[in-house]
């Protein structure tokens, strides 16, 4: 089940989004996001733990068909309220997705990971629901906020006290065991700790920037191979009995041996 937010919880995280430094954090997390994916218009995107639709706002501009999905009551609540009837929102856990087979091109997991219970499922059912890619974002474990939200929820009760931190190559050995060795690409946004305006922008988008490993936010794509179920395929055969059940064209064979 993982953790899920309380009413307190949402209403404190919708408290920390509409901080303009907060905000300008959303932002450049959904524009690494969709320079990633590269959805087209009218495609479907699911958002699994879609929490209070921040990461969804990004798609609504591009004119995708968007689906949310989250355990938590108050968090749809909330993001009911942002969005509206835009989007399609469900209650349910990342670990078990109640749509069918390849029932959208993209899935994404936001900061989902961090509190499922079982990431692996969750990966594997963000697989399972989309049929093009999927896109994981993630708390950077080995960035300096990563660490220092490590250290404070020792002394601080938190949200983080229930998350568990990822680095990059811990979730692509992760994606590895799971899926064998499926195309991955990485990047990483919020470099800085604090700071915003043009120049900051034009460095925080360098896509080679963004290829450093410290990022505050790792973004993780994974392009999704068709693979195709087998299963043996029965003949009936009836022998011959005139050939007392040999193969004729095995007893020819031996037939022409002997006079040879």
């Amino acid at each position: 089940m993982g953790y899920i937010f309380s009413f307190d919880d949402a209403v404190t995280y919708e408290k920390w989004s509409d901080k303009p430094k907060n905000r300008y954090v959303t932002e450049l997390e959904g524009c690494l996001m969709l320079s990633m994916l590269g959805p087209m218009i009218g495609e479907r995107v699911i958002d699994i733990g879609c929490g209070t639709g921040a990461a969804i706002l990004p798609f609504l501009e591009k004119r995708l068909s968007v689906t949310g999905l989250d355990p938590s009551q108050y968090m749809l609540d909330i993001a009911s309220n942002n969005l509206g009837n835009r989007v399609d929102l469900h209650k349910g856990f990342a670990e078990d997705l109640p749509f069918s087979d390849n029932s959208f091109n993209h899935a994404c997991l936001v900061k989902t990971l961090e509190f499922a219970e079982n990431p692996e499922m969750a990966i594997r059912e963000a697989c399972r629901v989309a049929k093009n890619k999927v896109f994981i974002g993630f708390l950077n474990r080995h960035s300096f906020r990563g660490t220092g939200l490590r250290v404070k929820r020792i002394f601080t009760n938190t949200i983080y006290n229930h998350a568990h931190f990822f680095s990059i190559w811990e979730l692509k050995h992760t994606i590895w065991t799971i899926l064998g060795d499926v195309p991955m690409s990485w990047r990483t946004v919020c470099q800085f700790s604090s700071g915003r305006g043009k120049i900051c922008n034009k460095i925080e988008c360098s896509q080679l920037i963004q290829k450093c490993p410290f990022g505050a936010f790792a973004g993780m794509t994974i392009t999704l191979v068709p693979r195709f179920r087998t299963r043996p395929l029965e003949l009936p055969c009836t022998p011959d009995p005139s050939t007392n059940g040999t193969v004729p064209g095995l007893a020819r064979t031996k037939e022409l041996k002997i006079q040879d």
